[in-house]
């Protein structure tokens, strides 16, 4: 059995796991990587992707995560993420109707800052919807 360490996901809404885990797959944003007990320290950005928590080899957590920093400890890592949202919360009928909400906005939005939130808001959900889909969660 291979040792745990201790490993902590934070969104800007809440803690979502404070828990000993065997092993986390993390999208970084030079590649994915997984850290496993007595890991060397590292500092890493994240890409939008799937973390996933494995235990004795299976996944436990897959959660999407849209961007943020990783801070690796000899027995510790901790998941700053932009945005975390667990994949069996993640509704695919929803996520399409809010991109067609979204594309309606951006063609009935002003030029200017109005525009931009719009656009802006579009591109977070195709980013969700083009990750679960690359991973296989849809």
């Amino acid at each position: 059995m291979a040792d745990n360490f201790h490993f902590e996901l934070v969104a800007p809404e809440r803690l979502l796991l404070s828990e000993e885990v065997e092993q986390v797959d993390v999208p970084g944003t030079e590649g994915d990587f997984g850290v496993l007990a007595n890991h060397m320290p590292l500092v890493s950005t994240l890409r939008p992707g799937v973390l996933v928590v494995r235990e004795n080899g299976q996944a436990k957590h897959e959660i999407f995560v849209r961007g943020g920093f990783a801070e690796v400890r000899p027995n510790k890592l901790i998941i700053l993420a932009e945005q975390a949202i667990p994949v069996s919360e993640i509704d695919q009928a929803e996520i399409d109707r809010q991109i067609r909400d979204a594309e309606e906005d951006v063609q009935d939005a002003p030029e200017g800052e109005a525009r931009v939130k719009a656009e802006q808001h579009l591109a977070q959900l195709r980013e969700v919807n083009d990750v679960l889909r690359t991973n296989g969660h849809v």
